[in-house]
């Protein structure tokens, strides 16, 4: 499925989602949108078969649940290997995200959270073993983020 397939009804339902997918119910999202609340769980149904939605995922404040490090690895990868070692390394111990780059160089960032030191150099040790090269480790202050506003900001009653 690709945007031009996407219409304003679903995108109004990712917009929402992205919003508050845990809160907010079909109900509010169908009055959003202008549609029933079944015609959202269809919807919602076919977004996830045809792969548009891939999950719901809460999001963790690493440091309030413990882990005050958080780390992201900027490594390479040869390409030819690089989605390979991409799910690879997400068995490395306090990985959390790893995201494929469409670089030459740099173009594996893996992040991971750890409580100590010594166990952000355990990351980049089981890295290396991966055979990723660690260019970078850089310390993670925060996150923001925010709802993609062209999935319908802007066609959704709020």
């Amino acid at each position: 499925m690709s945007y031009d397939t996407l219409d304003e009804v679903d995108r109004g339902i990712l917009h929402l989602l992205q919003q508050d997918a845990r809160n907010v119910t079909t109900t509010e999202i169908g009055d959003a949108v202008g549609v029933s609340a079944s015609t959202v769980g269809n919807r919602l149904r076919e977004l996830r078969e045809k792969g548009v939605i891939d999950g719901y995922y809460p999001q963790i404040d690493y440091h309030d649940a413990g882990f005050p490090l958080r780390v992201l690895f900027i490594c390479t990868a040869s390409i030819p290997d690089r989605e390979d070692l991409a799910e690879r390394a997400l068995d490395a111990p306090g990985v959390v995200t790893v995201r494929e780059i469409m670089a030459g160089v740099e173009n594996l960032h893996v992040e991971a959270v750890a409580t100590t030191r010594d166990d952000v150099a355990d990351v980049a040790r089981k890295l290396d073993e991966l055979g990723l090269e660690v260019v970078e480790e850089v310390l993670v202050k925060n996150e923001h983020v925010q709802p993609f506003d062209h999935f319908g900001g802007d066609t959704v009653s709020e």
